[in-house]
């Protein structure tokens, strides 16, 4: 980061990081309409999880297209426009729940999910790089991790929420208009107070030209030999890795509740904050570790866990699997932070339009849980034993992406960079 840019981010960072909250609020809610939804329209377990495909497949169409808005109006003006098009989508879920007895309802929620996807699309798009570049490039997943706190709150508190005024065993939408209305308010409050507030634009090395410092100015040299944002295949590889790991962090939080369900468990609504309980948790972890270990090293070392943790999440009693869960959610903390730092380095003047890239690569968040869905329904076409086992038999999904994840942990972050 520039000399001339190194001022105290501490109030700014506790600004993006209410910001942060309110996007794990949006997704924790959408984890709990999966359950919801499947009851109240009848919905198969692929259907159900649409939801979460409406809301992530706006990462891919309008990834790009808010890196271009970032460049033209600056983060904080970004921030105020992606808060107010998310409290449009909160506040279109309240017809939505109002046609519930048909299944136009349903599709009314599958298009306000999508126009929230479009506010938390610019709002990543904004919040992620400038929480990576407002500091030291080596300690942004520390930073990160703080932010991922409250993220991952909410990812907790926003089913709790919704669940005082739905029931997720017996859904009626007759008092779904409070929920989302007091979200919705929140969220322009919150639009407001960053439009007042002085909150300065960052640079990342290389995307001003008069930078003064030999180091900086040579990176910018090189990075300005390069024509097009694909000639950094480190950027492609982190994309494919983000993709990956949206999907299976999504994955724990939208399943918990069914899985619970699907073993007898009481309060299944609970169970959703176990994945936030470990997220959160690996958080306060993960921020001490980076004081001691390089960032690279506890990527691989947090990816190692959440493969083990797979395996028996597959292979012991349900009963006990469902805990694994949170053990997932505690290796998830480091993932997105680490990979994101690691994804953006050294991109100089393609700095927003990588992080555009990444951006879009969060509709892996759509699509693995999709892929999901439709795999727990042609395993129960083909008569297991359990409902639960179903479960543990679809969760076999999770062992590929682990590989691939620490493939770039090892080695994939090191394509075409120079030793």
């Amino acid at each position: 980061m520039n000399k001339k840019n190194k001022s105290n981010y501490l109030f700014p960072l506790l600004i993006i990081g209410v910001a942060f909250f309110i996007i794990g609020f949006g997704v924790g809610i959408n984890g709990i309409m999966v359950p919801i939804l499947e009851g109240a329209f009848s919905l198969s377990k692929g259907m159900s999880y649409l939801v979460l495909t409406a809301t992530f497949s706006a990462f891919l169409i309008f990834g790009r297209p808010s890196g271009v808005l970032i460049k033209k109006i600056g983060y904080k003006k970004s921030m105020v426009i992606a808060l107010l098009i998310m409290a449009l989508g909160m506040l279109l879920f309240i017809p939505s729940a109002n046609m519930s007895a048909t299944m136009a309802g349903f599709y009314m929620f599958l298009v306000a999910s999508f126009i929230g996807g479009i506010g938390n699309t610019l709002l990543q798009t904004a919040v992620n790089p400038y929480v990576t570049i407002c500091g030291p490039i080596e300690k942004a997943a520390q930073r990160m991790c703080f932010m991922g706190i409250m993220n991952k709150s909410a990812w907790y508190l926003g089913p709790i929420f919704l669940s005082l005024f739905i029931d997720v065993k017996n859904p009626l939408m007759d008092q779904a208009y409070i929920p989302f209305g007091l979200a919705a308010g929140v969220i322009i409050l919150l639009a407001i107070l960053i439009y007042f507030v002085s909150l300065p634009e960052v640079k990342a090395v290389g995307e001003e030209e008069d930078t003064q410092d030999a180091d900086s100015h040579n990176e910018m040299l090189a990075t300005n030999k390069k024509t097009s944002i694909r000639q950094f295949p480190h950027l492609i590889l982190g994309a494919i890795a983000l993709f990956i790991y949206v999907g299976v962090e999504t994955l724990p939080m939208a399943s918990a509740i069914d899985f619970s369900k699907a073993i007898g468990l009481d309060n299944p609504a609970q169970y959703s904050g176990i994945v936030s309980l470990g997220l959160v948790i690996g958080y306060i972890v993960s921020i001490f570790l980076l004081q001691v270990m390089h960032q690279k090293k506890a990527l691989i070392l947090f990816t190692l866990i959440a493969l083990s943790a797979s395996f028996c999440l597959v292979r012991i009693p349900a009963q006990q699997a469902i805990y694994c869960l949170g053990v997932l959610g505690f290796a998830h903390s480091l993932m997105w932070g680490t990979i994101w730092a690691l994804a953006i380095d050294k991109l100089g003047k393609f700095t927003k339009s990588g992080s555009s890239i990444l951006v879009m690569a969060i509709v892996g968040g759509a699509i693995l849980p999709l892929v999901f869905g439709f795999i727990l329904d042609a395993v129960k076409m083909t008569g297991m034993v359990s409902e639960a086992m179903d479960f543990q038999k679809a969760y076999w999904l999770f062992i590929p992406c682990y590989l691939y994840i620490l493939y770039y942990a090892i080695a994939g972050h090191k394509a075409g960079l120079k030793k």
